[in-house]
């Protein structure tokens, strides 16, 4: 008789950021539990309340002192944990030069490491696209938590017979996004996460037009903010077109409202455009010709892909990246793979 079991790998450390505090958590902490392991969560500097009620309510409800630990903590604190030699696994949603000295730190203890990372995505847009469809489901995916998550959609490439009519159309629709207080129910798009994150924005947007892009909507602070929000940290939808691949704005995550556009030729030239990036999180693909937009799918070095939507997920859907995005899954049974280890009997 020979059987094989799925058993928990130990003891895990988790490293969460603060653009999504509580669902990303989430995502880390359920499957390891599930799986029996037990975890210690360092959540971002900038973010880490509600994952410190979720300790408690942890502890209201039983669970076992020294399974769910949380330690609050600054850059070198993540540094200190992803090292520990206790560590049987590090699992990091972060930047991908965190994500480096994280693999580099755990890799010492030969740990495994699962970390979602960078991103620059794409949005595909072809001629047959469904224009309305198209206009509205980029600018969600783009300015969604303003700008602020690993899969926004960065890299705006339109196909070039309707680049000019389909781009206005774009810029018409997030120029009109209202600007304010996220406690205010109207509001549809809120400020960046702190004054650096502010000064990386302005920055991008000042070095696109350095080399050669044109600001189409955006790209300067935002004017008219009532009394009580001139000292938040908040910075328009920005457009930046007339764009190509060799600028730093295209290659580079800015991780705010700001999105690049560019034209392609054909399904070939979209296709190379778009794997032209050292990330490879996610894309979207726009067309209602449904055997293209599954063929340029197949051909895109990424780990998520849309059809005609962004920023949609499924929670039993796999996901991540490849390249500089990241190594391994999260949700669905895959990541409860991640989280254990096979025994041959």
């Amino acid at each position: 008789v020979n059987y094989v079991k799925r058993v928990p790998l130990g003891v895990c450390a988790q490293i969460t950021p603060w653009n999504h505090p509580m669902l990303i958590a989430i995502k880390k902490i359920a499957p390891a539990l599930a799986t029996g392991n037990s975890i210690v969560v360092k959540p971002s500097e900038f973010a880490p309340i509600t994952v410190l009620e979720f300790a408690k309510l942890m502890t209201e409800c039983g669970l076992p002192d020294g399974v769910f630990n949380v330690v609050p903590g600054q850059g070198a604190c993540g540094a200190a944990l992803s090292g520990h030699s206790d560590l049987d696994m590090v699992d990091l949603t972060g930047g991908t030069p965190t994500g480096r000295k994280v693999h580099e730190a755990a890799g010492k203890n030969l740990a495994t490491v699962l970390s979602e990372l960078g991103g620059k995505a794409p949005m595909i847009v072809f001629n047959d696209a469904d224009i309305e469809q198209a206009v509205n489901g980029t600018a969600f995916g783009s300015f969604i938590a303003t700008g602020q998550t690993c899969i926004a959609g960065t890299r705006l490439l339109v196909q070039e017979d309707i680049y000019d009519d389909f781009v206005a159309a774009y810029v018409e629709k997030v120029s009109k996004i209202r600007i304010g207080d996220p406690k205010d129910p109207s509001t549809q798009m809120g400020p960046v996460i702190n004054q650096g994150q502010l000064e990386k924005v302005r920055e991008f947007c000042e070095l696109g037009e350095q080399e050669g892009g044109k600001i189409l909507t955006g790209g300067r602070p935002v004017e008219n903010l009532p009394d009580e929000l001139k000292n938040g940290y908040y910075w328009p939808p920005t457009v930046i077109g007339d764009c190509h691949g060799d600028m730093r704005v295209v290659r580079e995550e800015v991780f705010g409202p700001v999105v690049v556009a560019y034209k392609f030729k054909d399904e070939a030239d979209a296709i190379a455009k778009a794997n032209d990036s050292e990330f490879g999180l996610a894309a979207s693909i726009w067309s209602q010709n449904i055997k293209r937009a599954h063929r340029v799918a197949d051909k895109l070095d990424v780990g998520i892909v849309w059809l005609n939507d962004h920023h949609r997920n499924d929670p039993s859907s796999p996901w991540g990246g490849m390249k500089d995005s990241g190594v391994g899954r999260e949700n669905g049974i895959e990541a409860l793979h991640e989280y254990t280890q096979t025994r041959s009997v």
